[in-house]
């Protein structure tokens, strides 16, 4: 049995924390060999609800299948997740550009930065923050 989870950075409130994640949530994955007993008891479970395939018996997944999901659960590095998109705004709450407000050009969640666009001298720059350097207006 098996419930596919993956670690996941969330920033909440200029903090990251690491979070483990389901990658399908309300399932389960079930090895076994497929027998009326095994049957009966896996389908006689309390509070399962169904099957995903057609007929009567559940849809095995196939190995390329597998490897996808070991592939994804057996990441080391942690992905950023963030509630930040482009165009929106944001303030800046640390570094050289310190409570300076600006908007969301673009969002690089593999490496956890997010380019701002701010106006310095009147004129609108780029900027490359990092996720912990921002927060939602």
């Amino acid at each position: 049995m098996l419930v596919p989870k993956e670690t996941k950075i969330k920033i909440k409130h200029g903090k990251r924390k690491k979070v483990r994640e389901r990658i399908f949530p309300g399932y389960v994955l079930v090895e076994m060999s497929v027998t009326d007993d095994s049957w009966y008891v896996v389908r006689n479970t309390p509070n399962v609800t169904g099957f995903i395939g057609t007929g009567v018996t559940p849809t095995a997944l196939s190995e390329d299948e597998i490897n996808v999901i070991q592939k994804r659960i057996g990441l080391n590095e942690p992905k950023f997740k963030i509630d930040i998109d482009s165009g929106d705004h944001v303030k800046v709450v640390d570094g050289p550009f310190k409570d300076q407000d600006g908007k969301v050009q673009d969002v690089d969640i593999e490496h956890g930065k997010v380019k701002v666009l701010i106006t310095v001298f009147g004129r609108e720059t780029p900027v490359e923050l990092d996720f912990l350097q921002i927060k939602k207006l």
